[in-house]
């Protein structure tokens, strides 16, 4: 008896042992996948934020730098060959004008003397177009706060929205994300992908579903859940197709059924690339649905940097975040400083 009562202690204490060192192993996997976790989330440093958004505008500022290298004298050939390059840059032909107007009055004036002071000048300059347009987007004045994206095909809405929730996360925000866009295919499982890779819940139904039920139910999970922000995702589409614009005005309607201060921010994202036609799409878009800020994207993939003086004369609309690469440390708050110095110098 008093060998079986041994016995039996003896097991018992092993299994408590081993019960015990089961719990501290899941407990180190666990802080593992935690810090993993936060990882995913929090938007990396490398190289430091300014050197990134001169890599991701060195198309552009190589045009400046290579310009700039060659003159040492103000003539008229100088400021021909700069106009033809603000143009090219997709400053726009508003923007070129104001540009070369105020370089030619500081000339007269004797305030410019050499190509150096051309450069620092235009610098200055440009900063002064853009910083009316620098914003910041508070996400502390409503609970959950709602954004609304909107655009058209292939701008990088999707992407940018992930991002986004990157973004907000690391901030140590409860986000949520709805996929609304119903139209695509695979762009449910893309924001999906998304969510997943930031732990972020996102809301969804089967493709082909109607966006403004997806919309609807996005927000009030985000409200039952008590999120912090709940960024919408619309299906991407042209100002002409009519029904499409209809049904994002649907989406809007539908909201507000549940908050009538929703969205709180309607974001449009713009490709860089594509020029002027992304202007005229966007105008439409203002005009259908109320834009409150702009988010520029692949500005890295091309050397037409300068579209966002086009969007800010045409548009008069506030730009809330740049993009400049693909990881997800490469959409950025848009500061007007930072850029210009990007655009202009790489030397």
């Amino acid at each position: 008896m008093a060998f079986n009562w041994f016995r039996k202690n003896k097991t018992e204490n092993q299994s408590a042992v081993q019960e015990e060192k089961n719990t501290a192993v899941e407990s180190q996997n666990q802080q593992v996948q935690n810090e993993t976790e936060k990882e995913a989330v929090k938007p990396q440093e490398e190289g430091g934020y300014l050197s990134r958004l001169k890599q991701g505008l060195s198309k552009t500022s190589n045009a400046f730098s290579g310009f700039f290298r060659q003159r040492q004298e103000i003539d008229d050939a100088l400021l021909e060959d700069l106009e033809m390059l603000l143009l090219s840059a997709d400053v726009g032909v508003e923007g070129t004008k104001k540009i070369l107007d105020e370089l030619k009055k500081q000339i007269a004036n004797k305030e410019i003397t050499d190509a150096n002071q051309v450069r620092s000048t235009l610098a200055d300059y440009m900063h002064s177009l853009l910083a009316p347009y620098e914003t910041k987007i508070d996400t502390t004045k409503a609970k959950p706060f709602v954004i609304l994206m909107i655009g058209i095909n292939g701008a990088g809405k999707t992407t940018t929205i992930g991002k986004l929730a990157a973004k907000y996360k690391s901030e140590g925000k409860k986000v949520m994300l709805a996929a609304a866009d119903t139209f695509r295919a695979a762009a449910v499982e893309q924001l999906q992908s998304w969510g997943e890779k930031n732990s972020v819940p996102v809301i969804a139904q089967k493709t082909g579903a109607d966006a403004a039920s997806v919309a609807y139910d996005a927000l009030e999970a985000a409200k039952a859940r008590e999120c912090d922000v709940l960024i919408v995702d619309t299906a991407g589409r042209l100002h002409t197709q009519n029904h499409l614009m209809e049904e994002l005005k649907k989406v809007k309607r539908v909201l507000q059924k549940l908050d009538a201060d929703v969205p709180h921010q309607t974001l449009i994202v713009i490709d860089a690339g594509n020029g002027q036609n992304s202007l005229r799409q966007a105008k439409e878009f203002h005009q259908a649905m109320g834009i409150d800020g702009v988010v520029i994207t692949k500005l890295d993939g091309t050397a037409k940097g300068g579209s966002l003086f086009a969007v800010t004369e045409q548009l008069r609309l506030p730009v809330c975040f740049i993009g400049v690469g693909e990881k997800i440390e490469d959409l950025r708050e848009f500061n007007a400083r930072d850029f210009v110095e990007a655009m202009i110098y790489n030397d």
